[in-house]
C-alpha cells in the first residue's frame, strides 16, 4: 500500500525483488513462492529537486518534500542488476530503447551497461544537489562549500590542449544559465580548440563590461583592441585600429548583433572566431564564404547566472575565488591630484579602467575617445608595461588617459606617462609611496584618480 502521504510507494519486496532478481534458478523460485513478477525494464523520472530549489523564495520544507527516495532506490537497483534489467533515467533515451526492442526484441547488454552508468551518474548528481543545498542551509555564511562537489557534463573532446602534445575536452556546468558562453551555439566554422575557448571567454567577459556598443579583439587572452562605437562597425574599426598587426588570427567579441556592413569589413581579414549575441542573415551570408571562420552565438536572452566562482588548479589542489565582477562606481573614486577631472574625463577614465581590468598583470592601458590605443600586458615591472602601452599609442598618447590595474610602487610610471603627454591616470592607490606618486602628478600637471579597488589578473 501507499502510505505516509506518498512517502512510501515503491519501497517493497514485490518491486525490488522483481528488479534485483538474477537469472538464477533459486532467485526464480523465491520470486514465484512470494508472488513476485520479474521486471526487465525500469523508467524513472525523479522528483524535480533541482527545479524546486531554483525557484525564488522556495521554503526549506518544499525542498525536503521534493527529495525523491523510492525513485533513486529503484534506479540503483535496476542499474546494479543491468545484466538482466534495462534502466532508463533520461527521456531522450526512450526512442533508442524502442528502436532496440522493435529491431531485436531486447536491449543489448552493451547498451544496458551504458544506461547503468548513466543511471548511477544521475543519482550521484541528484545526491550532490541535495547535499549542497542542505550544507548551504546549515552554514549559509560560508562563501565556499566545505566539500567541493562538481558534476559537469562533457560537451566535446577537443583536438588537443594548449599544445598538440596535450589532450583536452570541454565541459559545461549544469548549474549555469543557458545564456552563458558554455551553452552558446556554433553557427559555422572549424571545431573549436582549447585555446579558442580560453580566448572566447576572455573576449566575452571584456565586451560585456560595457553597456554601450562595444567590440574587443583578443589574442592570448589579452586585448589587442577595445572600443565603444556609435554602431557595431564603428566599434570594430576603432578596436582594429589600435593594433591591426596583433589582431591577425584573433578573436572578435561584440555585445550587439553582427550586421552585414560590419561583416563585410571583417571578411577581408583573418580571424579565428567571432562571438556575438546574434548574427544577421546578411552577415551570415557574407561570412559563409570563410568556411574555417567560427561564428559563435551566445543566447543572451536566456539566464546568464554562473556559480560566481573562479576555479584554478595548483599542484595537488584547487583554488577558488569570487568572480571579479564590475568595478568600483565612479562616485566613490577619489581625485587625489591638484588638477581636477571634468565629467568627460571621468567617462574616459572609466572606459580605460574597465578595459585594463581584463589585461594580464602588470597591466597598463592607454585610451582616448573610448578607444584603446596601447596595451602593456604581463610585464614583471609596472613601468615596463607603461612603456609598452605608451610606445604603442605613440603620438596618440598626447592628451590620452592611462589606467593601471594596481598601484604604482614608484613615481617612475607617472614620469613616463608625462613624457608622452598623458592627461589623466586612474589606478587603485594603496602604495606606501602614494604621496610620492601624487606629488609627481601634481608637479607634472597630471590628473590622478584612485578607485580603491585593484584588478590583478594572473
Amino acid at each position: 500500500p501507499e502510505i505516509l502521504d506518498g512517502r512510501v510507494k515503491t519501497l517493497h519486496p514485490k518491486i525490488h525483488g522483481g528488479i534485483l532478481a538474477r537469472d538464477l534458478e533459486e532467485h526464480r523460485k523465491q520470486c514465484a513462492d512470494n508472488g513476485i513478477d520479474l521486471i526487465d525494464l525500469v523508467c524513472v523520472n525523479l522528483y524535480p529537486f533541482k527545479e524546486t530549489i531554483s525557484k525564488e523564495n522556495v521554503t526549506f520544507d518544499e525542498a525536503i518534500e521534493n527529495i525523491d527516495i523510492g525513485g533513486p532506490t529503484m534506479v540503483r537497483s535496476a542499474a546494479k542488476n543491468h545484466q538482466r534489467v534495462t534502466i532508463v533515467v533520461n527521456p531522450d533515451r526512450y526512442d533508442l530503447i524502442l528502436e532496440n526492442l522493435q529491431k531485436n526484441g531486447t536491449v543489448s547488454l552493451e547498451l544496458r551497461r551504458k544506461l547503468a552508468a548513466e543511471a548511477f551518474a544521475h543519482t550521484a548528481e541528484y545526491d550532490r544537489l541535495i547535499a549542497g543545498y542542505l550544507e548551504g542551509q546549515i552554514d549559509a555564511e560560508t562563501a565556499f562549500p566545505k566539500t567541493l562537489r562538481l558534476s559537469v557534463a562533457k560537451l566535446q573532446d577537443l583536438r588537443y590542449g594548449e599544445n598538440p602534445n596535450q589532450k583536452a575536452a570541454f565541459y559545461a556546468d549544469p548549474d549555469a544559465g543557458k545564456g552563458t558562453l558554455a551553452y552558446g551555439e556554433q553557427l559555422q566554422g572549424k571545431e573549436l580548440s582549447y585555446n579558442n575557448w580560453v580566448d572566447m571567454d576572455a573576449a566575452w567577459e571584456l565586451v560585456n563590461e560595457f553597456e554601450e556598443t562595444a567590440c574587443a579583439i583578443i589574442k592570448h587572452t589579452n586585448p589587442s583592441g577595445v572600443a565603444i562605437g556609435s554602431n557595431v562597425l564603428d566599434a570594430y574599426e576603432k578596436a582594429l585600429e589600435a593594433d591591426p598587426v596583433s589582431a591577425f588570427g584573433g578573436i572578435i567579441a561584440l555585445n550587439r548583433t553582427l550586421d552585414g556592413e560590419t561583416a563585410t569589413a571583417i571578411q577581408s581579414r583573418f580571424y579565428e572566431v567571432i562571438v556575438a549575441p546574434e548574427f544577421s542573415p546578411e552577415a551570415r551570408q557574407i561570412l559563409a564564404a570563410k568556411a574555417s571562420l567560427r561564428l559563435f552565438k551566445v543566447n543572451v536572452e536566456e539566464q546568464q547566472h554562473t556559480r560566481g566562482w573562479k576555479i584554478r588548479t595548483v599542484n595537488g589542489g584547487f583554488l577558488l575565488q569570487d568572480e571579479d565582477i564590475g568595478i568600483a562606481p565612479v562616485s566613490v573614486w577619489q581625485v587625489v591630484s591638484a588638477a581636477k577631472p571634468s565629467a568627460e574625463d571621468l567617462k574616459e577614465l572609466e572606459f580605460a579602467w574597465k578595459a585594463c581590468k581584463h589585461v594580464k598583470s602588470n597591466a597598463i592601458v592607454v585610451a582616448k575617445k573610448k578607444q584603446v590605443l596601447g596595451v602593456g600586458a604581463g610585464q614583471m615591472n609596472r613601468v615596463g608595461s607603461a612603456k609598452i602601452a605608451l610606445e604603442q599609442a605613440a603620438e596618440k598618447a598626447q592628451g590620452a588617459y592611462l589606467a593601471s590595474d594596481a598601484f604604482f610602487p614608484f613615481a617612475d610610471s607617472v614620469e613616463v606617462a608625462a613624457e608622452h603627454g598623458i592627461k589623466a591616470i586612474v589606478q587603485p592607490g594603496g602604495s606606501v609611496r602614494d604621496h610620492e606618486v601624487i606629488e609627481t602628478a601634481d608637479r607634472l600637471g597630471i590628473i590622478l584618480v584612485f578607485t580603491g579597488r585593484r584588478h590583478f589578473k594572473h
